[in-house]
């Protein structure tokens, strides 16, 4: 919490408290934007009219460094204040005074609906393939594949964590001649491998099955 009243700063902590919310005050903008580079929190609660910098020019300084959620708690009710605070990376704002227990209400909106995002997203892949375009780019670089090669990739991405057979990466594939030899498969999976080792070469991304064939992970 940035908030210059020591009282009103007291008053929310303690009753804030009683609903297992754990706040941490700064009675100085700079001293709260110092405090988020030091510890891990979950929201800020953001007075506006503030010592030395106005809350409304806090905003963007913590939005350089964090996507934390904030809610303004501000006597300005202004509606031009707070159009720009929301402008700026707000979530919310409560014009002063509030009863503390919608403050509760707002907080845990948030939090809960910035859990349920963090739940719902899943995390980007270090392969994104185009089958339109015909590329496939590994940690944003785009691979310099063959046909037959781009194919046997492919294949290994569509079925992700998943073992895949050397016959299946032969015969699905639409530029190997169906009458290859099976090592043919191991030769181009062996291409690929010194192609993505190009771009990162600690980690290995496709796996031998004994006594099948091959699977690609990111999970290394």
């Amino acid at each position: 919490m940035i908030e210059d009243d020591y009282e009103l700063s007291q008053i929310l902590t303690e009753y804030l408290n009683k609903f297992d919310i754990d706040v941490v005050a700064a009675e100085e903008p700079y001293i709260g934007l110092s405090l988020l580079t030091q510890h891990k929190f979950d929201l800020i609660i953001l007075d506006l009219t503030l010592p030395g910098i106005d809350g409304l020019e806090v905003i963007p300084k913590v939005r350089e460094q964090s996507s934390i959620p904030i809610i303004v708690s501000s006597a300005r009710d202004d509606i031009t204040d707070k159009v720009v605070a929301m402008e700026r990376g707000a979530d919310d704002y409560m014009p002063k005074p509030y009863d503390p227990r919608e403050l509760v209400t707002r907080i845990k909106t948030i939090l809960r609906r910035v859990q349920n995002h963090d739940e719902n997203s899943s995390p980007a892949s270090l392969f994104e393939l185009n089958d339109k375009a015909r590329n496939i780019t590994f940690k944003n670089r785009l691979l310099e594949l063959t046909a037959a090669e781009f194919d046997i990739l492919s294949i290994l991405i569509t079925h992700k964590n998943s073992a895949v057979s050397r016959e299946q990466l032969l015969y699905d594939s639409n530029h190997i001649d169906d009458s290859s030899s099976i090592k043919n498969i191991d030769v181009m999976i062996s291409r690929i491998r010194h192609k993505l080792s190009m771009v990162d070469n600690e980690n290995s991304y496709i796996k031998p099955v004994r006594g099948i064939g091959y699977l690609l992970t990111e999970k290394v």
